[in-house]
C-alpha cells in the first residue's frame, strides 16, 4: 500500500487533516477529539549477531496544554507503511484523543533497513523496539499494542516473552501460527501468494488504488501451470521468501519455527481483546486464542462478527471496542461499554448477542446425505447407490466467497451448486428454526480412483426462490499414502447461524476450490512445480455401514 507521509520530516496535522480525522471519528461514533498532534520521525537501531539495521518509525504525539500528560503509549508494528491509509485507525484516531502512538515499519519496508522476510523476524525486532522505546524521554512507563492481521502477528511475537510494561493488547484477525494458515489443509492456500503480490508492489506510486481497483489482475498467474514457475516469472526477485513457502508443505520444517508463536498463548498475562469474523481466513486461530486464554484465567474478550478479513478490522463495532479497551486498561479509566466478555453475531437471525462463556452448550443434529441430492435426518437404505463426480484440474470448481483473504464472506453460490463436478444435497424446507453455534462436522464415506485428491465441503442456505449462499465450509488434501476408499471426517469453520423456518439446508461436495487453494493435479506435485494433470473420479457412499452425514452443534 502506498502511504502518504512515510518520510523523514516532522509534520503537524493541519486544517484539512483535522476535518478528515473528525469525519472518521464521527463515522465510528468515537468520543470527541481532545487535541491536535504532530508526527515525528525516528530511526530505531536493531542489532543481531554481526549485523545492525535501523527501523523507520513515526511517533504520533498529541499536542497537549497546561502540562497535561498523554493518556498512554501505544505501539504498532507494521509492514504496510506509517501514513495513510493504515494510520487512520491505528494512529490518527488515538493521537487526537490524547495517546501517543509509536508506529514502526517492519524491516525491509517503507524506509526500514534490512530485508523483509515475512513473519520470521518479528520476535527479535519487537524486543529491540521495546528496549529502545523505554529509553526515550517521552515514554510513559507502560504501553499497549493494537492492530489487525500482520499487525496482530507482531503483537503475538511480543507476547512470546511478555514485556513487564506491556499492559494491554487489542488483536484483530491476527494469526499466531502463520505456517498453519498456509498448509494446514495439506494444500497450498493461495492467499499467501496474493498477499505476496501486494507486498511486492505496495511501495509503488498509487499502489493502494491499483490494488483496490484491479483485484483480478493477478488471477492469470494463479491459473497457470506450473504454479511456482508462473509466480516467479510474475514476481521476479521481489519476494524471495515466497518460493520457500510455496514449496515446503511440511510444517515441521525449521523454516516455519519463527512463524509459530504458540507459546504466546501460554505466556500472555495481560488483558487482551480479540476480534474476528465468521468469514475470516484466521477464524480458527482467533477462536483457539480465546479458548486457551480463557482456560488459563486471563482477562480476555472476544468479538465475532459477520465479517470477512477486512471487515473484521475496519468495522464500527470492533473500532469502538478497541478504543474502550485501551481507555480501560492503558489509560486506567473505569468506564467501559463491554457488557460481557464475548460479543458475537448470529447470521440468519441477524442479531448480536453478549455471553459470559463461549461457545454455549450444544447438542448434535444429524442430517444424512442421500442419493439424488437429498439431505434428510433418517439414514439411507443399505441398497442406496453412491453419488459420483469427476474433478478435472483443467477446469476446477471456482472459489465463491468463504474464508479467504480477499473477496471473502457471504456470496450467492447458486451457480456453483449446478456444476456437474459438484455434488449437491438439499433438505426439505424447515418446519422450524434450526440454530447452530460452533464447528459442524462432515463424515464422508468416500473413494477416488487416484491417491492424489482433495475434498471441498460447504454448508449453504437455500431460500424460497432456490437461491443459495454460503454459511461455512472446509477443505482437505487427502493423504496420498492412505486408502483411496475410506471414511473421512472433517470440521468446518466456526460459525453461528440460524436457518429460519422455510429455508433449506444444502451441502456441497467438490474436489477443489480455485483459486483459494492450489488445485490438486491428480498426480504427485508436492512442490507445486509440476505441469502434468489427470482427472480424478470421486464417489460418496450413502447406505448400510457406509453412511455420509453432517452434524450441526445445535444450541440448547
Amino acid at each position: 500500500m502506498s502511504n502518504l507521509k512515510d518520510g523523514n520530516e516532522s509534520w503537524t496535522r493541519g486544517f484539512f487533516g483535522s476535518l478528515f480525522d473528525r469525519g472518521i471519528g464521527w463515522m465510528y461514533s468515537l468520543p470527541g477529539e481532545k487535541c491536535n498532534y504532530k508526527a515525528v520521525p525516528y530511526r530505531i537501531p536493531v542489532s543481531s549477531d554481526l549485523s545492525r539495521i535501523e527501523l523507520a518509525a513515526t511517533l504520533y504525539a498529541p499536542l497537549l496544554t497546561n502540562g497535561t500528560k498523554p493518556e498512554g503509549t501505544i505501539l504498532v508494528r507494521c509492514p504496510y507503511g506509517r501514513g495513510l491509509p493504515i494510520s487512520i485507525g491505528f494512529a490518527r484516531l488515538f493521537a487526537s484523543r490524547g495517546y501517543q502512538v509509536l508506529f514502526v515499519s517492519c524491516r525491509g519496508t517503507f524506509g526500514s533497513g534490512g530485508e523483509f522476510d515475512a513473519f520470521r523476524d518479528e520476535v527479535g525486532d519487537g524486543k529491540a523496539v521495546v528496549e529502545w522505546m523505554r529509553m526515550q524521554s517521552w515514554y510513559t512507563g507502560t504501553f499497549a499494542t493494537i492492530g489487525m492481521s500482520y499487525l496482530g502477528f507482531t503483537q503475538w511475537a511480543l507476547l512470546t516473552d511478555p514485556p513487564e510494561d506491556m499492559v494491554a493488547a487489542v488483536i484483530g484477525v491476527g494469526p499466531h501460527d502463520l505456517g498453519r494458515s498456509i498448509w494446514e489443509t495439506g494444500a497450498l492456500n493461495l492467499d499467501i501468494v496474493n498477499w505476496a503480490n501486494m507486498i511486492a508492489h505496495q511501495e509503488e506510486p498509487y499502489a493502494f488504488l491499483k490494488h483496490a481497483t484491479s483485484p483480478n489482475k493477478f488471477r492469470p498467474v494463479l491459473d497457470s501451470i506450473p504454479l511456482v514457475q508462473s509466480v516467479q516469472a510474475a514476481l521476479p526477485g521481489n519476494v524471495p521468501w515466497l518460493e520457500k513457502m510455496m514449496t515446503t508443505a511440511d510444517l515441521k520444517d525449521g523454516y516455519y519455527t519463527p512463524m509459530n508463536l504458540d507459546q504466546a498463548l501460554e505466556r500472555a498475562n495481560i488483558p487482551i481483546m480479540l476480534s474476528s469474523g465468521w468469514y475470516d481466513v484466521f477464524v480458527e486461530q482467533s477462536m483457539e486464542q480465546y479458548l486457551r486464554l480463557h482456560e488459563r484465567g486471563c482477562t480476555v474478550a472476544l468479538t465475532m462478527g459477520p465479517w470477512d478479513h477486512g471487515g473484521s478490522g475496519f468495522s464500527k463495532i470492533p473500532t469502538q471496542q478497541t478504543h474502550a479497551w485501551i481507555e480501560k486498561y492503558l489509560a486506567k479509566k473505569e468506564k467501559t461499554d463491554r457488557q460481557e466478555p464475548v460479543h458475537y453475531y448470529v447470521t440468519g437471525a441477524e442479531e448480536w448477542r453478549w455471553a459470559s462463556e463461549f461457545p454455549p452448550q450444544t447438542s448434535p443434529f444429524t442430517l444424512h446425505l442421500h442419493a439424488k441430492g437429498k439431505l434428510r435426518p433418517d439414514a439411507p437404505a443399505s441398497s442406496t447407490p453412491p453419488s459420483n463426480f469427476t474433478f478435472d484440474p483443467k477446469s476446477p470448481p471456482p472459489t465463491v466467497g468463504g474464508n479467504i483473504l480477499r473477496k471473502g464472506g457471504k456470496f450467492d453460490d447458486t451457480a456453483l451448486a449446478t456444476r456437474s463436478d459438484v455434488l449437491t444435497f438439499t433438505s426439505d424446507a424447515l418446519d422450524s428454526d434450526v440454530e447452530f453455534i460452533g464447528r459442524p462436522t462432515v463424515t464422508l464415506n468416500h473413494s477416488t480412483d487416484s491417491s492424489y485428491a482433495d475434498l471441498f465441503v460447504r454448508i449453504s442456505e437455500v431460500d424460497a426462490k432456490g437461491k443459495s449462499h454460503n454459511i461455512t465450509d472446509t477443505y482437505q488434501r487427502l493423504d496420498p499414502g492412505g486408502n483411496m476408499e475410506d471414511e473421512v471426517t472433517l470440521s468446518l469453520h466456526w460459525c453461528a447461524h440460524r436457518f429460519v423456518k422455510g429455508k433449506k439446508i444444502r451441502v456441497l461436495v467438490a474436489g477443489g476450490s480455485h483459486p483459494h487453494f492450489a488445485r490438486n493435479l491428480g498426480v504427485a506435485n508436492e512442490d507445486n512445480r509440476g505441469n502434468e494433470m489427470k482427472a480424478v473420479k470421486h464417489a460418496v457412499y450413502h447406505g448400510g455401514t457406509k453412511l455420509s452425514k453432517i452434524v450441526l452443534p445445535i444450541r440448547k
